[in-house]
């Protein structure tokens, strides 16, 4: 085991897993769980994986598998009565992320999955679908739908600056 470059890549990534997992679980503290749930994982098959030429694939889909085993977990099934301070990706002006924070936390999983993996870390509809296990029209057709919800939600926090394409 080359635990250097484990805790290399740990120190490097571990920010993005994070952003990553808050913005899939809507939660914090949540969050937490999942991204150690997933450096677990990725501990366990360094050797193997340190040596693949897209780490970061890897490290996206067990983020998205960690969260999905933890959301069928029967204590997690609670919900949580205040929003709480959950990350959003840099270049966001602070004023503006908590409307964008709950209009992600609102979207349907599958929605919210293609979201994070289309839009934060800026995968093309192929590669969100073989990461995400799913056909290139399913990706696209829940991209279609997030957005528009997402431009229903923000419309009002927004206004006209919010164009069809969803970007401001």
């Amino acid at each position: 085991m080359d635990e250097p470059a484990f805790s290399d890549y740990v120190a490097a990534r571990r920010p993005q897993m994070y952003r990553t997992a808050c913005l899939l679980c809507g939660d914090p503290h949540r969050a937490e769980d999942v991204v150690q749930d997933a450096l677990a994982r990725l501990y366990v098959v360094w050797d193997r994986v340190g040596r693949m030429e897209n780490i970061d694939g890897y490290v996206r889909r067990t983020i998205v598998n960690a969260n999905y085993s933890d959301r069928r977990r029967p204590w997690r099934r609670e919900r949580l009565v205040q929003p709480r301070d959950v990350p959003v990706e840099a270049g966001f002006p602070a004023e503006d992320a908590e409307a964008i924070r709950a209009a992600i936390s609102a979207l349907p999983l599958g929605q919210r999955r293609v979201v994070v993996l289309r839009h934060i870390w800026n995968l093309t509809v192929e590669e969100t679908a073989a990461e995400l296990q799913v056909s290139p029209g399913t990706v696209k057709s829940q991209s279609a739908d997030a957005l528009a919800a997402l431009r229903r939600a923000l419309a009002p926090s927004f206004g006209a600056t919010l164009g069809q394409g969803g970007e401001r």
